[in-house]
């Protein structure tokens, strides 16, 4: 796969579809108009010009039921603007696993498994070898068990198991964490983009956790590196039920928007991409498309540019529209401005999928090295962990000691389809590494400078 054949992303912004910022506008307009279209579209259809007349003139007259409407109508507003608002999430505590020691897997380590397997030729072994060296994976990534072993052992019980160590590993941290029951837990969404086993991932930890009878327990399969944020936001739609008596012991974020995109979902292009098939020999895996960067910036455009509306400063939204004013209208020979992302977000969380999509948003969407730190040193240290990178990124920003109060931070994930989605979180309060448990970063993380060895 040669990454300079591959679409570049800066001319992106040249096609932006005006629908898509339509729909971000919408969304900001939408409950303001329904509070003042409700109240008065029900006044007006039963009240005449006389009416009104005799209504004012009655106002003036008796001062006190002028006070009396003013309030009714004060609460009445009041009540629809905040059964309107969006439903708040609350992020409580999330952990990150981390394999052991023993499953660190280098690029050598890794190619001599691959030649000892007898599954490819010399020209795949090259290729192989070639991709690792430009992935921006260093040498403490891990593996599953299974890939370690002569003759590898690829069997759907290793994958049960690898499953279950991961899964389980996560929820006991996470459950010591928070101190939260499992009697306590109505709602359980859980996602995996390859491996999907009857009974359900679901299933297996409502089975081992022994979860109340009645939950709502989800299995998301078959969604890629974005199922992560697709599985926040179905949880945002129960809204008051994940509201629990022990909110007030929450401390860390609160998601501001979060916006799911399948734009290209009818596109034949996009949609084969990311493809799970079988090789001419039958064996099964997931085929990658030269298209896979240029579905990735068409998902990605889509996606900031109904989001850019509700996030974004003023003064960014005036030089975006008066760009595009210039390009479409008065047929102007300009490029279309690229807001600046960094006046709405102090951090960002880039989905970790290889260093080719992550030097094209940081060259066009003029993220600093900085910006990117959190992605970049995810892919390294922890490879393509699929929609969980998001979560390691985060873990990163915390353990240095990056996340302060009121901070935002914008989690952009990439996934098969093609989709991309985004969520946005906003701290609660200060992150103190020092008081943070088991977070996978902290017994190294003076050893990352800031940028890829």
């Amino acid at each position: 796969m040669s990454y300079q054949k591959k679409h570049d992303l800066k001319n992106e912004p040249n096609s932006v579809k005006l629908k898509y910022m339509k729909l971000g506008y919408h969304y900001l307009v939408c409950n303001a108009m329904y509070l003042f279209l409700v109240p008065l579209t029900t006044a007006l259809a039963h009240l005449s010009v006389e009416d009104f007349i005799n209504f004012f003139n009655h106002l003036i007259l008796n001062y006190l039921n002028f006070v009396i409407l003013f309030v009714v109508l004060t609460i009445i507003l009041a009540t629809l603007y905040f059964m309107s608002r969006p439903r708040q999430v609350y992020l409580l505590n999330f952990a990150c696993y981390k394999p052991d020691q023993t499953q660190m897997c280098s690029t050598e380590t890794f190619m001599k498994q691959s030649e000892l397997s007898g599954n490819f030729t010399e020209e795949s072994l090259a290729f192989q070898k070639m991709i690792l060296e430009r992935s921006g994976y260093g040498d403490n990534t891990y593996v599953s068990k299974s890939l370690l072993e002569v003759p590898l052992n690829l069997s759907f019980e290793e994958a049960r198991k690898e499953a279950e160590m991961v899964m389980f590993g996560v929820i006991d941290e996470l459950l010591a964490k928070t101190g939260v029951k499992c009697k306590d837990i109505g709602i359980l969404v859980v996602n995996s983009s390859m491996f999907n086993p009857t009974p359900s991932l679901s299933a297996m930890v409502v089975n081992r956790y022994k979860l109340r009878g009645n939950i709502l327990s989800y299995s998301l399969g078959g969604m890629g590196c974005s199922a992560g944020l697709i599985s926040i936001d179905l949880a945002k739609q129960f809204g008051d039920s994940l509201i629990k008596p022990i909110i007030r012991s929450i401390s860390f974020k609160i998601p501001t928007h979060s916006h799911l995109t399948h734009p290209q979902g009818c596109s034949d292009n996009s949609y084969n991409c990311v493809y799970q098939k079988e090789d001419n020999s039958k064996t099964v895996g997931v085929a990658l498309s030269k298209d896979l960067v240029t579905m990735a910036g068409e998902a990605l455009k889509s996606n900031i540019t109904t989001l850019g509306p509700l996030v974004l400063p003023m003064s960014e939204q005036i030089l975006f529209l008066a760009s595009l004013i210039g390009r479409k209208i008065f047929k102007m020979k300009i490029k279309q401005y690229v807001p600046d992302f960094k006046l709405a977000f102090e951090h960002f969380c880039i989905h970790a999928g290889g260093r080719a999509v992550l030097d094209e948003l940081e060259k066009n969407l003029k993220f600093t090295k900085w910006n990117m730190e959190p992605s970049r040193m995810t892919l390294y240290r922890f490879g393509n962990t699929s929609s969980s990178s998001l979560w390691y990124e985060l873990a990163y920003l915390e353990a240095k000691g990056r996340i302060k109060k009121g901070d935002r931070t914008w989690q952009i994930g990439f996934g098969s389809g093609f989709k991309c989605n985004s969520v946005v979180w906003r701290a609660l309060r200060t992150i103190d590494p020092a008081k943070e448990k088991n977070n996978p970063w902290m017994d190294e993380i003076d050893e990352f400078p800031g940028h890829v060895p």
